[in-house]
Formats: structure tokens, C-alpha cells, sequence
């Protein structure tokens, strides 16, 4: 039943006087803090879908909702602007629910100074309007660097603060090594260094071709007239750009200039990759970590990527190449055209080809950098003692709760009732001692989560009871087989609310445990934590490790539930159709899964002479098999 959501009288007021314009709108808690930023087209419209009983089915929205105090709102000319001013405002204010890109960093880029006389080669984080050429973005500083040092090797540039006269008596030591054709001492003018400049570019540009057949021709020349030192000098750039050229990944003739984003989530976390292709060449690829998305949609963690991400900057694409579309493609489009200065910048969303495989392949890594985030995580030890020590403050709990055991139940329509167990210790998932009960206390076809829970406790707490008891639990090599039921959880987690708290509280005082036992269930609705002795809920700092960990621990239980859910369920469709076999009973069922390893399939294209070798099976019942099941 969805209860009707009642708005405070002063907020509606607010609501009301909205105006139908694009803007910018800002929601504030009791205190006065800026809570969330948001645009719209009209904001009128926009902000009161948050109002309504459902809003947008998002428990992020609802939590939110209940926090908003106040709303101001700043009217913009048009929606390119108010994506602009959403942007700043987020980063200002930094507000606890909006999307929040991290670590926001700027790529490094190879700087040539071409608007001086005798150019410089450097590295920069930040590109300005000075006359000079930049190549890039790379998505780390070492591998500007290492281009650099190969560069150097085939066009000598100058890396020192003298004065180019052309008149100095001496060069310094990087001309004797070869890494700086001295103009300074007149070893070349100035056409001469910036026809070397030019070149260099033109290889960062992805246009070497013309460059490498200019210094074969020079080779072979040199070497024809026995200059052979000279030779072997051109043979030495020639490698060295080869090197340049072919350490970048060639992606097709037709792109030239592309950013490939892609998306990799799960219920908490979401990573975005991004490749960067310039000049027809893969030159990079990053990672980037998304906060704050749970229960949004990808076209709206897309959206807000793009607009954080290109705000800071300093190189717009001619083209977004994205896995799906997303709903203000065009007013993203205005904006990054107005930040390239005007040329146009378009949103592409292939179906097919080259720029499909390229969403694949950023896909692939995309999810291969979410899992690496999982494994860190779950390697960082710093972290699980952190989070195990706010969970322990926020629900007041005697010890610290290194064991932790949540309890989920999955059923479809009351059929294949199954419940989950799965044990965090320490703040780390401990699989071995995974467990699921299936459920048969509710009747096939009923629906009842409570009783459910109730059945699984209940036989959780009969086995550490028996354990207790029992004096033969060593298995032959001394491990205790009992030691998963005996040992009591610092932290009993059930996923519901407080009716499920409250049977799991019953099934505690049974067992006489409800003073051994702390007990707390998590409301997946706003992510609330209601404990026993506290009549309203907990609400955990929406950013600190103790939410994330109890969050963690529940989406592991459902995950488990539901895949053992579905196992029963595949189980009992081949039981019934087994069933309907004349001459096959429970008995006959479950001889043939055994010998046939629960496979329909392989039933069905047994032969009469492998269905009979079954145990039971005669020749009258193989012919009812192969005439029910063909």
C-alpha cells in the first residue's frame, strides 16, 4: 500500500510560485546547507515531481525529500546556461546528493611554444590561448615524459633559457650528445629549427608518413655517398619516430578526433572509462570513479559525467562516441561546441562497426576497473576498520561487530522460497560459510516473508544449539565442521524493515540470545537501520564506510538468495515436468536427475538402452520417458 505523501505547508507555498523558466534550482536542509543542485527546462515542473507521492521511485529521492527544508531557485537565460551554472554551483558547494565525479584531475599535454621565435618543447596541466600548439590529453605524466625523451632523440630540441643569438662561442653538453642541434651557436637558423618543430608536430598530429619518406630519402642519399655516420644518425630518428608512431593503437582512417565513454555500475559503485583518439589513433585511457549514483539511471550518470568532466577540460572532442542515449544530448552538444570556441561538437550513439567495437572494448575496461575497485577495497584493511568502528558507534553495540550475518529471503509469486546467509568478517565477505535454507514452513503458492524469516533463524539458531552440544564435530584433518553455526554473529543483519526486525527479535529471545546478539534490520526504501531497543530509524552518514559496509552485506545476501532462489526453481521445472511422465514418481524423479545431472536435455536424448541402465528404470517406462519428454 503507498501511503499519500504529505508536503509541509511552506513548501508548497514554494511549489506553487515556481516559475515555468529554465534555471537552476537549490535545495536546502534545516540548517541552510545546500543539499542538492539540480536544472531544468522549467522549473516549475521539474522540481515538484519530487513532491509527489512516488517522486521518481528513487529511494536517493526520498531520502532527500525528507531532508529539504527550503528551495531557492536562479533563472537563466536558456538550459546551456543553466547546465553551465549547475556545474559551478556543484562544484562549489560540493552538495551530499548530487552524482560527484572523483578524483577531478587534469590531464598532462605536450606544450610547443610555436608563437616564440625558436620553439620549446614542454609539459603542461592547463592549455591557454597564447599561440602555442598542444598535443594531447595523455592520462599520465610519465607517459608525456617517455613521448618526450623519444622525441628529443629524433628532432634535438631545445630545453635551456639562453638567449638565441646564434653567436655563443660554445653549445652545451646536450649538443654534444646529440639531444640539441644548438642554434645558440648557430648550427642552424632559425627557418631550419622551426622546419624541426614542424615536424615534430606533425608526428603528435599522427602525420609521420611524409616526414619518415623525407628522412629515408636522406638515408639512402647519405649512404650512396659513403656518409655513413650520417647515415646511421637519420636511421636512429627514423626508429625513434617509428617507436612514436606505432606505440599508439591505429582505430580506423575515418576517426580522428573521438572521446569513447562507456559505463560500468553496480547497485553502489559505477566506473566511467574513457579512450581518447586523436589523429586516427588510440593515444590513451582512463578511469574515472562516479559517487553518489544509486537509483539513478545510466543516461543521468552519463549526463552528469560529461558535464563535470569536459567543465575542467582544457581539450573538447569533435565527437562523444556513448554506449546509449541520453535525454539532453543536444543542450551537452551547445555547450561543448561553445567551449571548443564554436566548432561543432556532436553525440554519437552507433549501433554497428568500428565505433561499436570501440564501446565494447571501453565497456570491457570499464567493468575491469570497477572490479579492481571492489578488490582494493576489499584488500584495504584501513578501511574495514574504519567502517566496523562507525557501525559500532552509530548503533551503539558493546563490541566491535567483526562478525556479521545478514539474512535475505527470494520467492517468486510463493513458489521456490529461499533464504540467504551470507558472513562478513572483519568487513570482508567469507564465502565458505555461506548458507541457504529453503524454506518449507509457508505453503506452495503463499507468500509470507515474515514466516520465512522466522523458519530461517530459527533453524540457523537449532544448529548453533546442536553445535554447542555436540562433542563429535572434529573432522579427520582437526577442523571444526560445527564452527559456522557455533559461533554467534557481533552483528545480526536482516535486510526489511521493522517487521522484520521484530520477528528475528522473537526468534533471539527463544533461544535466549537476545542479550548475546545485537540484531538490526537495513529498509532498503531510504536505507534506514532500525535497531530493537530504538523506536525511529538510524540514518548512516551517507558517504562513510559503516553505510556502505551494511549496504555491502545486504546486496550479497540478495544476490546469493536469488541465485539459489533460481536453482530450486530450475530444480522443481524439471521435477514437474519429470512428474508428468506416467510411471515416474518422487523416487524414479530423483534417480534420474541423479544419473543425469538435474538435465532435462540429457534425459530427453538418452537412448532407451542409457535410460534403462538407470536404477528402476525398465523398458515400459523408458518408452512413456522418450514419448512425454520428445
Amino acid at each position: 500500500m503507498v501511503v499519500e505523501y504529505q508536503k509541509p505547508k511552506h513548501i508548497e507555498t514554494i511549489l506553487k510560485n515556481l516559475p515555468a523558466k529554465p534555471g537552476v534550482y537549490l535545495l536546502k536542509n534545516r540548517r541552510g546547507r545546500i543539499i542538492y543542485v539540480g536544472k531544468a527546462k522549467r522549473l516549475r515542473n521539474r522540481v515538484r515531481s519530487y513532491f509527489t507521492t512516488i517522486a521518481d521511485g528513487n529511494a536517493k529521492t526520498l531520502r532527500m525529500r525528507d531532508e529539504v527544508d527550503d528551495i531557492d531557485f536562479i533563472i537563466t537565460e536558456n538550459e546551456v546556461k543553466a547546465l553551465i551554472l549547475e556545474e559551478t554551483l556543484i562544484k562549489k558547494h560540493k552538495p551530499r546528493f548530487n552524482i560527484e565525479l572523483k578524483d577531478d584531475k587534469r590531464y598532462p599535454y605536450i606544450r610547443v611554444g610555436w608563437g616564440d621565435a625558436f620553439p620549446k618543447v614542454e609539459t603542461t596541466r592547463r592549455i591557454v590561448n597564447d599561440g602555442s600548439r598542444y598535443f594531447g590529453p595523455y592520462t599520465a605524466m610519465w607517459v608525456v615524459q617517455k613521448t618526450l625523451s623519444d622525441l628529443r632523440r629524433a628532432f634535438p630540441y631545445l630545453t635551456c633559457d639562453r638567449e638565441i643569438t646564434g653567436l655563443d662561442e660554445r653549445a652545451c653538453l646536450f649538443h654534444d650528445i646529440k639531444l640539441c642541434n644548438a642554434p645558440c651557436i648557430g648550427a642552424v637558423d632559425r627557418d631550419q629549427y622551426r622546419q624541426m618543430i614542424q615536424e615534430l608536430m606533425d608526428v603528435l598530429s599522427g602525420k609521420a608518413e611524409a616526414v619518415q619518406n623525407r628522412l629515408m630519402n636522406e638515408m639512402l642519399i647519405a649512404s650512396e655517398s659513403l656518409r655513413f655516420e650520417r647515415a646511421a644518425a637519420i636511421r636512429d630518428q627514423l626508429q625513434a619516430i617509428d617507436y612514436i608512431t606505432n606505440k599508439h593503437k591505429a582505430v580506423g582512417k575515418n576517426m580522428t578526433d573521438h572521446d569513447v565513454i562507456a559505463l560500468a555500475r553496480d547497485e553502489r559503485d559505477a566506473t566511467v572509462q574513457i579512450m581518447f583518439i586523436r589523429n586516427g589513433k588510440l593515444i590513451g585511457s582512463d578511469s574515472r570513479t562516479v559517487d553518489n549514483t544509486e537509483g539513478e539511471s545510466d543516461a543521468v550518470v552519463l549526463e552528469q559525467f560529461i558535464s563535470q568532466f569536459y567543465a575542467g577540460s582544457s581539450s573538447i572532442p569533435r565527437e562523444l562516441i556513448l554506449p546509449s542515449e541520453v535525454e539532453e544530448a543536444r543542450i551537452l552538444e551547445r555547450w561543448l561546441s561553445d567551449k571548443r570556441d564554436g566548432s561543432r561538437v556532436s553525440i554519437h550513439v552507433p549501433q554497428r562497426g568500428d565505433k561499436r567495437k570501440l564501446i565494447k572494448l571501453a565497456q570491457e575496461n570499464a567493468l575491469e576497473s570497477l572490479q579492481m575497485m571492489r578488490a582494493q577495497y576489499e584488500a584495504d584493511s584501513t578501511k574495514h576498520e574504519q567502517a566496523l568502528s562507525e557501525l559500532q558507534t552509530a548503533l551503539s553495540q558493546p563490541r566491535v561487530p567483526n562478525r556479521i550475518e545478514c539474512f535475505d529471503i527470494s520467492t517468486t509469486q510463493g513458489t521456490a522460497i529461499v533464504a540467504s546467509r551470507v558472513v562478513f568478517v572483519r568487513g570482508v565477505p567469507r564465502k565458505s560459510e555461506y548458507r541457504r535454507f529453503n524454506i518449507r514452513s509457508v505453503a506452495h503458492g503463499g507468500s509470507d516473508d515474515y514466516q520465512s524469516m522466522r523458519e530461517a533463524l530459527t533453524r540457523r539458531f537449532l544448529r548453533w544449539k546442536n553445535a554447542i552440544e555436540s562433542e563429535d564435530s572434529l573432522t579427520p584433518d582437526g577442523a571444526d565442521k560445527n564452527e559456522t553455526w557455533r559461533l554467534l554473529p557481533d552483528l545480526l543483519l536482516i535486510d526489511g524493515g521493522k517487521g522484520q526486525l521484530n520477528v528475528a527479535a522473537d526468534v533471539l529471545r527463544e533461544f535466549e540470545l537476545e542479550d548475546r546478539v545485537p540484531l538490526a534490520a537495513l529498509a532498503k526504501r531510504i536505507e534506514e537501520i532500525f535497531v530493537a531497543d530504538q523506536s525511529g530509524p538510524i540514518l548512516l552518514p551517507r558517504r562513510g564506510e559503516a553505510l556502505y559496509l551494511v549496504q555491502r552485506a545486504r546486496d550479497e545476501a540478495h544476490r546469493f538468495a536469488i541465485t539459489s532462489h533460481r536453482k530450486r526453481r530450475t530444480k522443481m521445472g524439471l521435477a514437474s515436468r519429470l512428474e508428468s511422465v506416467p510411471g515416474v514418481g518422487p523416487k524414479r524423479r530423483k534417480v534420474l536427475l541423479k544419473h543425469f545431472e538435474n538435465s532435462i536435455d540429457a534425459i530427453r536424448g538418452a537412448s532407451i538402452a542409457e535410460l534403462t541402465a538407470v536404477t528402476g528404470i525398465n523398458k515400459e517406462v523408458a518408452l512413456a520417458i522418450k514419448s512425454h519428454l520428445d
